[in-house]
């Protein structure tokens, strides 16, 4: 894997990944608004188009370290729905016919987004600055969506609620297995125990160190 350790990020895949971020962007932003890109996976897009153009490999290791775990909870969850099985909610929103394809389509970045961050890393190497940094971040974010933005509705149209699952993994009802402000202390306690401290000691140990 350290064969590409610090070699260049290729500029095709600078421009087909900043192509579709030309697209994505204006189409979410007209059809969500801008509080989706609170989501935790839309922040690692962001890192990520900043990230691949400076060659920056805390960026990078801040958006892998960040949604590589939930990424693919979400693509287990996306195809147990596909095949009949539904194992959360978090993959309702794909299967909506209110949604165009084409809007669902762009959703399935989800799928491939923690490939190419692997990808990427392997160029500039994991940084475990990433770690604390997340952490911190996406912290923030949970409590900014909890306390400011909508929770689950089934009445809810395209606009985003209950961002980062602060209510649960349903978009039309909250989690009723325990009271709300003890879900959001396990969200803010077992995210980073759960998802971030696994990916970062699986990133610490699988890519090259990157050179600061």
């Amino acid at each position: 894997m350290e064969s590409l350790a610090q070699a260049p990020i290729p500029l095709a895949v600078k421009l087909a990944y900043s192509a579709f971020m030309a697209v994505l962007l204006p189409v979410y932003l007209r059809q969500y608004g801008p509080t989706n890109l609170l989501y935790f996976c839309d922040v690692a897009l962001l890192l990520t188009l900043a990230g691949i153009w400076t060659e920056d490999a805390l960026l990078l290791s801040v958006a892998t370290v960040g949604i590589l775990i939930a990424q693919l909870f979400w693509l287990l969850s996306f195809l147990g729905h596909l095949f009949g099985r539904r194992i959360s909610g978090m993959t309702d929103y794909m299967f909506e016919t209110r949604r165009s394809r084409f809007l669902r389509g762009l959703s399935l970045f989800h799928g491939w987004l923690p490939v190419l961050l692997l990808y990427l890393l392997l160029h500039t190497g994991y940084d475990p600055r990433a770690l604390p940094i997340w952490t911190v971040l996406a912290s923030l974010l949970v409590l900014v969506c909890y306390f400011l933005m909508p929770p689950p509705s089934p009445h809810r149209g395209l606009a985003p609620v209950n961002i980062n699952y602060v209510y649960g993994f349903d978009s039309d009802k909250p989690q009723s297995w325990m009271p709300r402000q003890a879900w959001l202390a396990l969200v803010l306690l077992g995210f980073p125990l759960l998802l971030y401290l696994p990916a970062h000691l699986l990133l610490n140990w699988l890519m090259p160190a990157a050179v600061r």
